[in-house]
């Protein structure tokens, strides 16, 4: 029996005249998925997207799994096509193709969808037929047309007929590439890997930039950073890390600045130089993890402070989440287990002991400015680590 896979579009249906420049991105990111694991035949036609396998040892359930995490996909089905377009057809492959899940169960129905209106056999009658042929191999079954514990659905369409069990949820969202580019701040933490998953799921596509202290933190933090940038990359595809040497700069902050300001005034230096390594990267916003109130440096006052120091727009998806949603995203996404690794990142280090929460901005930048940045803001450009990140399954 051949197999494809369908794709159902999500929210690109809503896209007006510009649905197809969606959708041809979204195909795109189909077979960058794909390529991998194989020679697919990606296409589009009556709003679904067909993966047509072109070897035989094509790996279709690790197909259906990359595209399980494909953001701009509602729902896919791993379907099988009838070796003829006949009701015929239809009545001997439906029972034998989803036998497995057939025999198991107590109670079916048969759904239709006749794309193609040539076909000489309305929906009613192909349910009634493909029901009766279901029946005949499976005697145990009943019908429930309200609660079945297993639908078949038969799909008539303009290349042929299609039968398969229930779909599939997809990823959803929008697919990546269609909102521009932006550069994630990416830390160790728990927040920032959520964070980057949820813009990319708005078709972002992903810059990524961490900030090290050696020897404050470790090699193996930075490590611990690529990994859970691999799982993100999951969903968000390929991306490029750019890895900023920080330790002299906050060995600044700590002898020259106000305790209370240490965390301000560190958070203001990041942004200045994610924005140089943004616009350097065709990056429009910058992305950060940040949730308001979580820690002193959340503030409505201390996130004033911070904006200040960038023109880009900065995007934070989880400024009105808890904790335990942002966690419960992190499960989702595999980047949990990683993300309480023991190993600390440079927020982490030289944290004051009573940071500011309402810092006044004309206090921070007179600090900021008495301690003079600017050359050491320059080495550090010059000596970024540049990292290539692919997902951790290629």
């Amino acid at each position: 029996m051949k197999e494809i896979i369908l794709v159902k579009d999500g929210e690109i249906v809503l896209k007006g005249l510009n649905r197809r420049a969606f959708e041809d991105i979204l195909k795109k990111n189909v077979k960058h998925s794909l390529y991998p694991i194989g020679k697919f035949e990606v296409t589009s036609a009556q709003s679904t997207i067909y993966v047509k396998p072109l070897d035989d040892d094509a790996d279709l359930d690790e197909a259906c799994d990359r595209i399980s995490r494909i953001f701009g996909i509602a729902a896919f089905s791993r379907a099988v096509v009838c070796d003829e377009k006949t009701l015929e057809s239809v009545m001997k492959t439906a029972p034998y193709y989803l036998e497995d899940v057939l025999k198991n169960a107590k109670t079916f129905k048969v759904e239709a969808k006749r794309s193609d209106k040539k076909f000489p056999y309305k929906s009613p009658d192909i349910c009634r037929e493909a029901g009766g042929a279901i029946l005949e191999k499976f005697p145990h079954l009943k019908v429930d047309v309200h609660n079945p514990e297993v639908t078949v659905y038969v799909e008539i369409r303009d290349f042929g007929a299609y039968i398969h069990a229930d779909p599939i949820k997809g990823a959803g969202g929008i697919p990546v590439g269609t909102g521009g580019n932006a550069a994630i701040l990416i830390s160790g933490g728990i927040d920032s890997p959520v964070a980057a998953y949820m813009m990319a799921k708005r078709g972002i596509r992903l810059t990524a930039i961490h900030f090290a202290s050696p020897p404050y933190t470790s090699m193996r933090a930075e490590e611990k950073v690529v990994r859970l940038l691999q799982k993100v990359a999951k969903y968000s595809g390929t991306m490029t890390m750019y890895t900023v040497p920080f330790t002299k700069i906050q060995e600044k902050i700590k002898s020259d600045c106000p305790e209370e300001l240490f965390t301000i005034i560190m958070r203001r230096l990041m942004m200045e130089i994610s924005e140089r390594i943004a616009k350097q990267n065709d990056c429009a916003a910058l992305i950060t993890g940040e949730s308001l109130g979580q820690v002193a440096s959340q503030t409505i006052g201390a996130l004033q402070c911070t904006d200040e120091a960038t023109d880009m727009v900065v995007f934070r998806p989880l400024i009105g989440m808890d904790k335990q949603e942002i966690i419960d995203i992190s499960y989702k996404i595999d980047t949990y287990e990683t993300s309480i690794e023991p190993y600390e990142d440079c927020c982490t280090v030289f944290t004051p002991k009573h940071p500011r929460t309402k810092p006044v901005l004309k206090y921070v930048k007179e600090a900021q400015e008495k301690a003079d940045f600017n050359e050491l803001v320059e080495v550090a450009l010059e000596n970024l680590k540049t990292t290539y990140i692919k997902p951790d399954n290629d």
